[in-house]
């Protein structure tokens, strides 16, 4: 049962993974690029070392607005994440402190408490 409730959790997370960078590169950033002047974060870059076309070697970088998405992204996941544990284990407390009920004596503690009762009166 905990396996079957673990892989679904994975498939679950994963499907949740791919929402969050939606939400993040399609409905945060863009709002956020465009009250800092139409900046695409997703493409800001600092370059170390241009790329050079006659000995075909890639430009150098360092991609902080790939970072500055996932990051973002990041804690979306660890917020929501805290929220539904916290909503668990108040589910959990409140289980906890809702004491449970006496239980019925058995017939053995009825008989008994009556031979008892019986004995003194006697």
């Amino acid at each position: 049962s905990s396996v079957v409730d673990l892989a679904v959790g994975v498939v679950i997370g994963g499907a949740f993974g791919k929402i969050v960078t939606s939400l993040v590169d399609d409905i945060i950033m863009p709002p956020i690029g465009y009250l800092t002047g139409g900046v695409d974060f997703s493409s800001k870059k600092l370059i170390l070392k241009a790329a050079d076309e006659a000995t075909k070697q890639a430009e150098v970088s360092i991609n902080y607005g790939n970072f500055i998405n996932v990051v973002i992204q990041f804690l979306i996941v660890a917020f929501c994440i805290f929220c539904v544990i916290k909503a668990l284990n108040s589910l959990k407390r409140k289980e906890e402190a809702a004491p449970a009920a006496p239980a019925a004596p058995t017939k053995e503690e009825t008989l008994l408490t009556e031979i008892r009762d019986i004995l003194k009166n006697k």
